[in-house]
């Protein structure tokens, strides 16, 4: 997708990357970046169950004895956040579904509007299967701002906590 993905929150990483160095320099620094973390995954958690509920709006092919995918790709929906580092922000992740039927990229293919391949049980022919077009993409679609202002909310709370503490 060129420029980006429309479900990740951008905040300015000038701003992310001053507070997290302003959090190594205090002396519970550790304690205080595990709590700015955990609070804007809390601010992200709504868009996340959103996500979820995409994926397990997509309609299934039927009753079969492998185990659900639908369900396993909507576990693996969860916030992220990482402060420092080569990447600094937040956003919503879809991770791999690694053991659920051999198909590792779940999330990312039943998203894509061409559908995938694959062999019917477990061989020829190939047929082309299509899941819910875009469920991960438009599962937000017209919240990203209020998702934006709860990280940015979060961040703020940090900030005015950690400039309290210099008065």
């Amino acid at each position: 997708m060129a420029g980006g993905p429309p479900f990740e929150v951008t905040v300015t990483h000038d701003g992310l990357d001053a507070l997290a160095r302003a959090l190594r320099k205090e002396s519970d620094g550790k304690q205080l970046r595990k709590e700015l973390a955990k609070n804007m995954r809390d601010a992200l958690k709504p868009a996340a169950a959103q996500a979820k509920s995409g994926i397990m709006a997509m309609a299934s092919s039927g009753p079969g004895t492998a185990p659900a995918l639908r369900s396993a790709i909507a576990k693996k929906i969860r916030p992220e956040v990482k402060l420092g580092g080569n990447w600094s922000g937040a956003r919503i992740k879809a991770f791999k579904t690694r053991n659920i039927r051999g198909f590792a990229n779940a999330p990312k293919r039943t998203n894509r509007a061409r559908g995938w391949r694959h062999l019917t049980y477990g061989r020829e022919p190939w047929v082309q299967q299509h899941g819910k077009t875009l469920w991960f993409d438009r599962a937000m679609e017209g919240d990203t701002n209020r998702y934006t202002a709860a990280v940015h909310e979060a961040m703020e709370a940090m900030a005015r906590r950690l400039a309290d503490r210099a008065r």
